[in-house]
């Protein structure tokens, strides 16, 4: 539970600022944020269900275009659901946001886990 608490707290972070960046995303207030970030955070915690050779495989055999789509998919459908969560171009915004959103949480995973807060990935 504290790590899917992270999570959201990691891509809230992450989502507020991509809203900074000219990626057409945006964000009202840092409860939406949030809000976002819980939402994109369960979507992902689902895409985990599958086991994780299925998961490699398909991202080889796709050459990570399917989880790519699954990202853009889950960010508009967040951006659907929360109010104060906008994507200003459409699907232009949701994939300029789903890109930058993995960069920027990497980023900020990375920093997390150099410094101790959170532990290395299993």
């Amino acid at each position: 539970m504290i790590g899917f608490l992270i999570s959201v707290v990691v891509i809230a972070i992450s989502l507020f600022i991509i809203s900074k960046l000219p990626t057409g995303v945006e964000i009202d207030n840092p409860i939406a944020a949030l809000i976002g970030g819980a939402i994109i955070g369960a979507f992902n915690g689902l895409y985990y269900i599958f086991p994780g050779w299925f998961r490699g495989t398909a991202a080889i055999l796709s050459l990570g275009i399917i989880p790519l789509i699954g990202s853009i998919i889950v960010f508009g459908l967040a951006a659907w659901l929360v109010e104060g969560f906008r994507l200003r171009w459409g699907i232009g915004s949701a994939i300029l946001g789903a890109i930058a959103l993995a960069i920027i949480s990497s980023i900020l995973n990375a920093i997390l886990n150099a410094t101790g807060l959170i532990p290395a990935a299993a």
